[in-house]
């Protein structure tokens, strides 16, 4: 009777789709790519059109990435940022169902303004707001705001804990039935069910209550991108959904069953916890014509851009490498402060101590999708890997990482996600109206509700 529930379980399990919309595509030449619309990428209309595509597919969110710098080698590559949320609320308008998962770093914000903007985007959206947490190590943001050097490692995560802890506490300050509105009584809402928070921290000292009444999932759906020791325990004390970058199958395993087991441990379920490592995916009718296609952005590639980006994640110029030369292990040896980002830092040095390639053949597998997993074949070969990594422990599902927009989205949609649905991987429909619906994540109770319950 067990192994019959435990099968049923898994029957029903199906896989979480998100669009990690990035402007320009994943790929960091796809902004060149023919049929590329590089003029349209400051145009809200260009994104609700990929939004409201993914929301056709039954895709479970959009997903905005976001840092407070101009970091990147903006020459030779789409490589700006638009401020999420207010993007975000442009294409909440112009969808229904689809989630809309945001970044906004715990280093510059305050808690107070953050829990209001996410509060926002929850009400208008009918509740399909998410919230990727992130720490900012880049070191050009610190200058932006009025810092005189980036806080270490550690010290950004102590601030992240007690941040997300400050946010929550003004998301749940209204209970659920705090807002009255009855016109009959003159009542508009019961203040004895919003609740100062009253937090004294380290860093933060936050009166509350919040200003607005609670959102319709109660919390935005938890999302953390931190791969590090620090980011892995940070991870499983607070996120829903993980988004996580793995080269090979045994690695993204070997992460899956660290994260879960971690959760369990903090007494956490950890079906709550989404896995959800990023595939960039180059799709053909035939394997020739996805090999073409991959090779024709090989083409487009810029090695002064990719050199520069290597230097980003690791903190070593290979400007004077030869493009044809081996790079060695040995040079990572004395690597500065990209450690601050240790896991794609460590994610670089296992693509050299695994494959040896030359510089030309890694800046080639960085410029894919920066890290992330790229598969290169027909939409049966990329339905396969997907399902492969799903039903092995390697994933719950995948952030979908077009190397260019909007047609290498469009194919995926068209060519990939029909056979997911045809094998029982992906929903035909909609079940529910928000993010946590979706996820398949329960609604959390206000804390201060379930305190007065207590000393009822």
């Amino acid at each position: 009777m067990a192994l019959a529930s435990t099968q049923a379980a898994q029957a029903r399990r199906q896989l979480v789709l998100n669009l990690f919309i990035y402007p320009g595509g994943h790929h960091e030449a796809g902004w060149r790519y023919p049929g590329a619309r590089p003029e349209r990428l400051l145009d809200i209309t260009f994104y609700q059109d990929l939004a409201r595509s993914a929301e056709a597919a039954k895709l479970d969110a959009v997903f905005f990435a976001d840092g407070p710098a101009q970091v990147d080698n903006i020459r030779y590559a789409s490589r700006f940022r638009l401020e999420p949320l207010t993007w975000l609320s442009a294409i909440a308008a112009a969808t229904t169902h689809i989630g809309l998962i945001g970044t906004a770093s715990t280093t510059y914000y305050e808690p107070y303004n953050l829990a209001r903007l996410y509060a926002s985007l929850d009400h208008l959206s009918g509740g399909r707001a998410g919230w990727n947490i992130v720490t900012t190590a880049v070191p050009q943001a610190s200058a932006n705001f009025g810092l005189a050097e980036t806080p270490s490692h550690a010290e950004r995560y102590a601030r992240a804990a007690e941040f997300v802890d400050v946010v929550t506490k003004l998301w749940d300050s209204w209970e659920d039935d705090a807002l009255v509105a009855d016109p009959v009584s003159g009542l508009f809402a019961d203040d004895s069910k919003i609740h100062p928070i009253e937090h004294v921290g380290r860093h933060y000292r936050v009166k509350g209550a919040l200003n607005t009444p609670r959102i319709p999932q109660g919390r935005p759906v938890y999302v953390q991108a931190g791969s590090s020791d620090d980011g892995r325990s940070f991870a499983a004390r607070y996120a829903e959904a993980i988004f996580t970058a793995h080269q090979t199958v045994e690695s993204a395993k070997a992460f899956y069953a660290d994260i879960k087991k971690q959760a369990a441990g903090l007494g956490r379920n950890p079906d709550h916890v989404k896995i959800l490592p990023g595939i960039s995916p180059y799709i053909g009718s035939t394997e020739a014509e996805a090999r073409q296609l991959h090779e024709a952005f090989s083409d487009l590639i810029q090695p002064e851009y990719s050199i520069s980006q290597l230097k980003q994640i690791t903190g070593v110029d290979f400007s004077g490498h030869p493009l044809n030369g081996v790079v060695e292990l040995d040079a990572f040896k004395d690597a500065g402060p990209a450690k601050l980002v240790a896991s794609r830092f460590q994610l670089v040095v296992d693509i050299v101590r695994r494959e040896k390639p030359t510089l030309r053949q890694l800046i080639d597998r960085l410029a894919g999708a920066r890290g992330h997993y790229v598969v290169v074949g027909t939409p049966e070969k990329i339905a396969d890997e997907i399902q492969h990594w799903f039903e092995s422990g390697a994933a719950d599902g995948f952030n979908v990482m077009p190397p260019w927009y909007a047609a290498g989205f469009d194919l995926f949609a068209s060519q990939v996600v029909p056979i997911l649905r045809k094998r029982g991987l992906f929903r035909e429909d909609y079940t529910g109206r928000t993010l946590r619906e979706h996820y398949g994540l329960p609604r959390p109770q206000s804390q201060f509700a379930e305190a007065a319950r207590a000393t009822a």
